[in-house]
This record gives C-alpha cells, structure tokens and sequence, in this order.
C-alpha cells in the first residue's frame, strides 16, 4: 500500500494514504507534523496569498506562511475557487468498454410511459402537514394488516423490559445489555405479492411558504407520483392550503400527461367527518392497490436504469475511491444508453468551467452557470455562501475547503458529456448525464434525485450515514475499510480496497454495478431497506446547502 498520493502532477499538495509521522520523508520532503491519514500536506512553500492546486484545480489559498513539509488545514487555508464563463464545447470522452454489458438485463416493473422500476410501491402522501397525523393513522393500517411491518425493534423492546424489571427491583446498575443477543426481525406474510412497499412521504409544507416552495412540493410529489418504482398513489388534502390539488395534476400532467397508474386525490374539507374521510381513503386504496398487484417483475435492459449519484459525510478519501469508481460506472451505464443524475450544486463549486464545457450545447453551458450563480448569490443575501458548505465531519477528516470537496465530489459525474441540466424539481428525460440543481444536503439532494427519476441511488461516504428513500433503493459504499468494518450494517459496498490496494477503480466499478444490478432485480435488497430508512425532506430554495 502507497503511503501518499499526488493525485495529477500539477498539484502542489499531497495526500496522506495512512498516518504519517512527523520527521518522516516523503519524496525528499520532511513532514514538520504528524498528516492524519485522509489529510494534505504541502509540496513546496505557500506565502500568503498563494494558490493550492489539487485534482489540477483552485481548491484553496494560503491564509499565512505554509512550510514545505506543512500540514494543511483550515487554520492556514481558505476556500477560493477559479471563475467561469462560456468556452467552446469539449465533449470527447473515452467511451468505456461495454461489451460485457451491452447484453445483461435487470428484472423491472414495467411501465406505461415506458420507463422501468426497481421497485413496486404504493405511496401515502399528505398535500400539506395539516394531514400528516391522517396519512400515519392510514399507513399505520395498512402495513400491518397487508403484511409490510417488519419489526426489527424486537431486541430493543426487550432491552428496555428487561432494564425496567432491573429498575423496579433495584438492581438496574448491575444489568448490561448484550449486543449479540439480537432476535430476529418479525417478517410477516404479504397479501400483495407483487407490491414491495407502502410507503408515506411525510413532510412539514403545504402551506405558509412561498408560492416558488409551493410549486416546488408539488412538483416534487408529482415526480414521486409518476415515477417509476411507485405503482399507485393516494394523496390526501386538507382543501385551504396553498398546495393545491389542482396544482398536483398541472405538474403530474407535464411528467406523464396520460397517468395510466391507479391514483387517488381526497379532499377532506370537501367529505367531512375524519372518520368518513378515513374510511374512503381506505377503500380506495385496497381497490387501487388490487390493481397495482398485477404487475410483475420482467426483464430489462440497463438503459432503462437512471442513477442517483450521492454522497455524503465525505472524508479526504471520497475523491480517491469511491467517487471516481462510482463516475467510471456512470460512464458505463452512459455508454450503454442510461442516465445519471449528478446534483449537490454547492460541491461543484470550482469545478463549474470543467462542467459547463463538457455541455453538449451552449444554451445547457448557459443554463448551468446560471443556476450556479443565482443558488451562490441566494445563499449569500442570507448571509452565508458556497464556503460554508464543508460539514465539522468534513473538515475532520481532510476537506477543509469546499472546493477541495467538490473537486472530489465532482469524480462521481465520470468524463462523459453533460446531456441536459434541470432546475429543481424538474425529471430527467435523457439519457447521459444529467446535471440537477440541489443543495448539497443529503436527505434533500437524495430526495430531489428520485424525484427526477433515479431508480437507484449510489451514495457514497467516508463517515457513514443511514440515508435511505422511501421509493428508490439506495446503495451505500463506504470510502475506507475502517468505516465499512464498523458500520456494515447500513453500508453495502467497501471501495476502501482501492485505497488499500487490493482492488482497482475498475474492478470496484465493475463490482458496483453489479450490485446495483442484484438490487434492481430484487434479488438483494440494499441496507438502508433493511433498516427502514425512508428518508423525504423537500428543499426550501434558499435555504440549504
């Protein structure tokens, strides 16, 4: 195993693969610290003022005098990034081999509108919070008497029993749970074979935001609505919020104009008594849910898959392993006519030119730098900016810029051209790749990626995280060893071996997507569905990063 790496020659810092000592030399230069591993240190001396340069772009400046030798960190660096403008199109990229590929299908529910899904859900959604405790009270129902509860609290129920018998008789500071002594979860028999999930998106607008926030959630739930790993839909209304119905249907009429899928809209101020409201809601949905039962998993080609590509909690590592394996299976799936949908608008932060030249055409080079800008310029009139995006994680463990961060977070869009660029919370139509303004948060990023139509979405993290969607699959790949050996639970894939160096960028890219393959077959299911993460958070524009 390498101890350092210099990603490209230009650069002028340096990654530490594994703790290094100070007084050690690396290529002629003598550490003047100890470089915790995933941290940088200098090549050269930087006066202040001077530029760093890592994956050959502005990521920082130093703040004071940085020793050749020196360790990087935010108490010497600042975040500086290059401009952008408009340049001519390069959109050569080098088109992968996929002819161990071009033949391989995935076993998906199709759809209608000719898209297919990796799953077969049914969706509980509440126009606005007001109905929230009425879309509980209705999943509540229906999971447990259609066979959907999976109780995997068993062994935490009886921890706590077992805690209080201790209490009441005095003898709790002598009891020690045993983390081992884990029952299984209880997996009840489904009435609908065919339906994976009901699922609920629960949230806290509707009303009293904005009316861009307003057409914002309704787009969102219509691209949830439409998209294709739900099988059916019943929405709930108040009636008087600002979320309307109405609304609902102009954007579920843009996505799919003739929704050819069971969907069912009740308006409570409109029937009455909550209990007659219930009632209905109810009756409709075991109807509808009848229906959506007759579709069955068939083959597929990979074209048909769309890709969320995600990461968060990212460490000094991201950028090395898992985002660049994660872009060179992106290029894979592009080269055989699917799309991917690169989003976190924040952590492109510097690497805007590369980006916009890669465009197909001028206008979606225009349109890119344009959300850019007017998302930097927002966060800057609330008195913050794209520099502030880093997370105490982050710069933890060696991201001690934004640009630094979006250089390496960049690496999971691959190299190949930028085929459309969509404002939130349009749907990706195209295949290739797909640019889509978010913030760099990860429930709300994740969220707005399947509600443009990922079927999957690959997560990448170095510090772990449980994320999971309500809808959509998403598979989380750890960036090191250490942190898949210790949270395995929610994590599916290491690529800490390419640090480690057991394994190559493509073979862990080969070995993700068949992963991804498995998964949208459903033949495996990812962590993050095993563990019931139905993570949903709507983005309030503005607001995020």
């Amino acid at each position: 195993m390498n101890k350092t790496l210099q990603i490209q020659t230009k650069d002028n810092i340096t990654v530490a693969l594994t703790d290094l000592k100070q007084g050690e030399q690396i290529n002629g230069i003598v550490l003047l610290s100890d470089i915790p591993a995933k941290h940088k240190f200098a090549n050269r001396l930087f006066n202040p003022g001077d530029e760093l340069i890592m994956y050959g772009v502005l990521v920082g400046k130093a703040t004071v005098e940085i020793p050749k030798g020196g360790l990087i960190s935010v108490k010497n660096v600042k975040h500086a990034a290059r401009g952008y403008e408009l340049h001519d199109r390069h959109t050569e990229w080098n088109v992968p081999d996929v002819s161990a590929w071009k033949d391989r299908t995935f076993m998906g529910y199709h759809r209608a509108d000719g898209s297919v899904g990796t799953n077969n859900h049914w969706l509980i959604i509440p126009m606005v919070f007001c109905e929230n405790k009425n879309v509980q009270t209705i999943y509540a129902v229906l999971q447990k008497e259609l066979g959907y509860q999976y109780d995997n609290s068993v062994h935490l129920q009886q921890q706590v029993s077992n805690m209080a018998a201790a209490y009441r008789a005095g003898e709790y500071l002598s009891v020690r749970t045993n983390a081992a002594d884990k029952a299984a979860p209880i997996i009840p028999e489904r009435v609908f074979k065919n339906i994976d999930g009901i699922k609920f998106l629960n949230h806290t607008m509707g009303c009293a935001g904005t009316r861009e926030d307003t057409r914002g959630l309704c787009g969102l739930l219509a691209g949830y609505i439409t998209h294709p790993n739900v099988a059916g839909a019943t929405v709930l209304s108040l009636g008087c919020q600002n979320a309307q119905l109405k609304i609902l249907q102009e954007e579920i009429d843009k996505r799919e104009p003739n929704l050819q899928k069971p969907l069912i809209l009740l308006e409570q101020q409109a029937i009455g008594a909550e209990e007659d409201f219930l009632r209905i809601a109810l009756q409709q949905t075991f109807e509808g849910l009848i229906k959506a039962n007759d579709n069955t998993r068939k083959p597929a080609p990979l074209s048909k898959l769309c890709i969320g590509l995600e990461c968060g909690g990212s460490d000094g590592f991201s950028g090395l392993s898992a985002n660049p394996a994660l872009g060179l299976m992106s290029d894979i799936l592009v080269a055989l006519g699917g799309s991917v949908i690169l989003s976190e608008f924040p952590e492109l932060c510097g690497v805007e030119q590369g980006l916009s030249d890669r465009c197909l055409t001028d206008e979606l080079a225009e349109r890119f730098m344009s959300l850019m800008t007017g998302y930097a310029e927002k966060a800057k009139l609330v008195g913050s900016g794209f520099e502030s995006n880093p997370s105490a994680g982050n710069v933890r463990d060696g991201l001690v810029t934004d640009a630094m961060k979006s250089a390496g977070a960049a690496r999971k869009g691959g190299s190949s051209p930028v085929a459309d660029v969509l404002d939130y919370p349009e749907k990706a139509t195209r295949p290739g790749l797909n640019l889509l303004c978010t913030p760099g948060s990860d429930v709300e990023s994740t969220t707005a990626e399947v509600g443009a139509g990922a079927n999957i979405v690959v997560f990448t993290t170095g510090l772990g995280t449980p994320t999971g969607n309500p809808v959509t699959p998403v598979v989380k790949v750890s960036t090191n060893t250490a942190l898949f050996n210790k949270m395995n639970d929610i994590i599916d894939i290491n690529a800490g071996t390419i640090i480690d160096g057991t394994e190559t960028l493509e073979q862990m890219a080969a070995r993700m997507l068949n992963h991804v393959i498995e998964i949208a077959s459903g033949n495996i299911k990812a962590k993050a569905d095993t563990t019931d993460h139905n993570d949903f958070i709507p983005w309030k524009r503005g607001i995020s990063l």
